[in-house]
């Protein structure tokens, strides 16, 4: 990366983000921007996660914290900190989450405390269920979120009847 070059930085967690990303950053890379991958190591079998790599065309990752499987707390935690040493280390412009998992929330958060603008990619998705974590994850993540990038109109109206200013949602499909 050369001299004052932005970076983006994808934080990818789980199988749903890897298949999220791909297009993403295929999308990025074509435009010329600088990018770093970090994986968290949320899903780390091989099934879960190499295999989304290798057969989506995504880069190796920078970087991966290996959190692995726990209680959501310690989970989350185990993200923030992993989290907040690569932020620190490579002082993103932008992070790019994606999803509703626990890597989305932690990356989120950890942003948010540093000052980092993010980007959520499926921004404004609800189930209306407060009992599931992921629609947890989706709310904050959401009330973080500079850019709330969007699937549909309904996302957009979700994210309005939540007090989210309607200039920080866009509408731009499924990746």
């Amino acid at each position: 990366m050369a001299g004052n070059e932005m970076i983006i930085l994808h934080v990818l967690g789980a199988r749903p983000n890897f298949v999220k990303a791909a297009p993403v950053i295929d999308a990025l890379a074509a435009r010329g921007a600088a990018q770093a991958v970090v994986h968290t190591g949320q899903h780390y079998d091989e099934k879960m996660s190499e295999i989304f790599f290798r057969e989506l065309g995504l880069p190796e990752p920078d970087v991966n914290l290996g959190v692995g499987s726990g209680g959501h707390a310690a989970q989350t935690a185990a993200l923030m900190t992993g989290l907040e040493g690569e932020f620190l280390r490579r002082a993103p412009g932008l992070v790019v989450v994606y999803g509703d998992v626990n890597s989305t929330i932690a990356a989120a958060l950890v942003a948010a405390k540093l000052h980092i603008p993010v980007a959520h990619v499926e921004a404004g998705l609800r189930s209306f269920d407060m009992t599931m974590p992921e629609e947890v994850n989706r709310r904050l993540t959401d009330q973080l979120s500079q850019l709330c990038l969007v699937t549909s109109p309904e996302a957009i109206g979700h994210l309005a009847a939540e007090g989210i200013d309607p200039g920080r949602a866009h509408l731009v499909g499924n990746p």
